[in-house]
């Protein structure tokens, strides 16, 4: 199996208690990130092939900010496996192809989990607030495209957080109930901080803080919050000065839907096939947005 981060960043970390615990049942798990890092500055032995890059604790790099490198060097000092594959930041096109060069090194897989960091990955594109799509869009059609994996699945932790990039997450409600009636929707599914996964995710999220310090998750700093049982406005970084946290319960579920069906039910993602670019995808959706008649407004729910 395939768990991988799909929004770049961390986002890869909020894939790690499902890769441990599919690792316990007795699954072959392997991790990859679409990654932030300066990929194109690594040693040319790095690279599997053009756009797959594995990464490991040795991995030199320039500059500090590498999440798949921090990751890695937890897993070492866990005696786990400790290869984080990563992708550039790249359009559709090659980003399929750099998946299905990853596959076939792999021996194949029979499922993959994108997992966000967040819950941005569920707007259709016409909802008021998109949060960070980019990223996100280009691992949903990149992967949507890989029809000979039989089962591609992704996982949404941190409901909630998303706030903090303008999404209404009464429209992801909204949303998860058309993935529903679709029968898209796979279900809900918590992350206890007393189990063994939640536990050694607090300890990684841990250990990339200290590793990162200047460039804190966000997102997973928030997840493990409310794995702790905090509630608010909590505050770990000064990255978020000047704004309002919202951490609470929900923020510790995973939202499970189908790939294929979410793809359908996005409005431009076809949009995005024809993308090298990751640039290209965001004017794709800057123009999309332009065109749209109104935006739909987050539902009035009674008091």
């Amino acid at each position: 199996m395939l768990v991988a981060g799909a929004g770049g960043g961390f986002d890869v970390y909020a894939g790690l208690p499902l890769a441990l615990a599919l690792r316990s049942a007795g699954k072959e798990v392997h991790l990859a990130s679409l990654s932030f890092a300066d990929l194109y500055g690594l040693d040319g032995d790095v690279w599997l092939d053009v756009d797959v890059a594995a990464v490991g604790p040795d991995t030199e790099a320039r500059g500090d900010y590498f999440p798949e490198r921090t990751l890695a060097r937890w897993l070492a000092r866990q005696e786990l496996p400790t290869t984080v594959h990563a992708f550039p930041r790249v359009g559709v096109r090659p980003l399929r192809a750099a998946y299905r060069t990853l596959i076939e090194h792999l021996g194949g897989v029979d499922a993959i989990v994108l997992v966000d960091g967040g819950t941005d990955i569920l707007m259709r594109g016409d909802e008021h607030g998109l949060g960070t799509p980019e990223e996100d869009m280009a691992s949903l059609a990149a992967v949507n495209g890989l029809e000979e994996v039989p089962d591609r699945l992704v996982a949404c932790l941190g409901f909630g957080v998303d706030s903090y990039h303008g999404v209404s997450h009464a429209l992801v409600l909204e949303n998860l109930a058309a993935l529903e009636r679709d029968g898209a929707f796979l279900g809900v599914f918590s992350l206890p901080s007393g189990s063994r996964e939640g536990a050694l995710y607090l300890d990684a999220v841990a250990h990339a803080q200290l590793s990162t310090p200047e460039y804190p998750s966000i997102v997973n700093g928030s997840v493990a919050a409310a794995v702790r049982g905090e509630f608010g406005d909590v505050r770990f970084t000064e990255r978020t000065k000047g704004s309002e946290l919202f951490v609470n319960p929900l923020m510790s579920a995973y939202f499970c839907v189908d790939a294929a069906g979410l793809a359908r039910r996005n409005l431009y993602l076809d949009r995005l096939e024809d993308t090298t670019l990751m640039r290209q995808i965001s004017s794709v959706i800057e123009e999309f947005r332009a065109r749209l008649p109104r935006q739909r407004p987050p539902p009035a729910f009674p008091h």
